[in-house]
């Protein structure tokens, strides 16, 4: 079983992104299986996601449009960011940290 967790920084504020709400997702057969929705706690981050099996292919999908209306930011460009990946087998752990701001993301693999 592989572990996932995530961590929203807004660049815009240069500070972590409280409370954007976090879809986990799988890819099956019949399309999408949502395992659950968490929001970012007051550091950005969400360590408490479902483990899942190598060679799973994960959705995880940001509303930031939910996080932009509670910010000083105005109306985001992207509503939303959608990031799918494969866990490979034999990886113990993945980091997935957005980098947001109301025109613009960057997301990346971390450690």
């Amino acid at each position: 079983m592989t572990g996932i967790s995530t961590h929203v920084l807004d660049t815009s504020l240069g500070r972590p992104a409280e409370g954007v709400p976090v879809e986990l997702a799988l890819s099956t057969e019949g399309g999408w299986t949502v395992l659950g929705t968490w929001a970012t706690d007051s550091d950005g981050r969400v360590e408490d996601l479902p483990a899942v099996t190598a060679g799973s292919v994960v959705r995880l999908t940001f509303d930031t449009a939910a996080y932009h209306a509670r910010s000083s930011t105005g109306a985001p460009f992207f509503p939303e960011v959608t990031i799918v990946f494969t866990v490979a087998p034999a990886q113990r752990h993945y980091h997935v940290p957005l980098l947001l701001n109301p025109f613009g993301y960057s997301v990346y693999r971390g450690s």
